[in-house]
């Protein structure tokens, strides 16, 4: 047993001195930029010397993004429900890589809200989120997938314990698992063109994830929309 994990450690300590080398000219793509997980893997990329473009929904997160960074980082504006904007975030990326492909792929961009009961909610609400953090992650790497294969990148899908384990009705949960899914199949289908796939399943950080005011305030407007007769089926104390 003592010999069993002495030969892990030695592993782990020999597979963790492996460093991606020659950093220059290695073009990193990073959705979900304006705030959180990826605006700050954005800044540590862009630091550690790779050619970061990273994608935002806001000009607003552009601009403080790019005015804490060096200038090889570049943004593009990108709205993951909208498959023109998709279009146009894979041009700029096809033009930024200039013929050398696309080293990295972090899919991290999600909507969270609205969650609750499952028939206090509507297909419209499931859609709300789908459509960005499962759908549109899926699309645009589809639309990337040409240059990974160019470059033998990787792919990183970020999820959370909810693509373990689902708690709470809506689509979050839904695309949490999805995304599990889509990493599966995508890893074992793109091992022959050399490009990897990886999941990290983080936890909980200070974010609109776990911000209890966002949850609050979309649990009222569920609430306030239901029949008469859901609303008496649960009960104000149940609320």
């Amino acid at each position: 047993i003592l010999a069993s994990i002495l030969s892990l450690i030695i592993y782990w300590l020999i597979r963790d001195r492996y460093r991606v080398r020659n950093l220059n000219g290695k073009h990193v793509f990073i959705t979900g930029c304006d705030t959180g997980l990826g605006n700050s893997l954005a800044k540590w990329l862009d630091k550690k010397g790779f050619c970061v473009i990273a994608a935002c929904t806001t000009e607003k997160g552009s601009q403080e993004l790019r005015s804490c960074s060096s200038l090889s980082l570049k943004t593009v504006n990108l709205n993951l429900a909208d498959s023109n904007s998709i279009a146009r975030a894979v041009e700029f990326v096809t033009e930024e890589t200039a013929g050398k492909g696309l080293f990295g792929l972090v899919s991290n961009a999600e909507v969270t809200a609205p969650i609750g009961p499952t028939d206090w909610l509507k297909i419209e609400d499931f859609h709300s989120v789908l459509d960005v953090s499962l759908l549109g992650l899926i699309e645009i790497t589809l639309k990337l997938l040409p240059l990974l294969k160019k470059a033998e990148g990787r792919v990183v899908n970020l999820t959370n314990a909810k693509g373990l384990m689902a708690f709470v009705g809506g689509g979050y949960s839904l695309s949490k698992w999805g995304m599990e899914a889509f990493s599966d199949t995508l890893r074992i289908e793109m091992q022959h063109f050399g490009v990897k796939v990886s999941i990290v399943e983080h936890g909980f950080f200070k974010a609109e994830v776990v911000n209890s005011d966002i949850i609050e305030k979309h649990l009222f407007k569920l609430w306030n929309r239901l029949t008469p007769e859901i609303r008496d089926s649960y009960g104000e104390k149940y609320f």
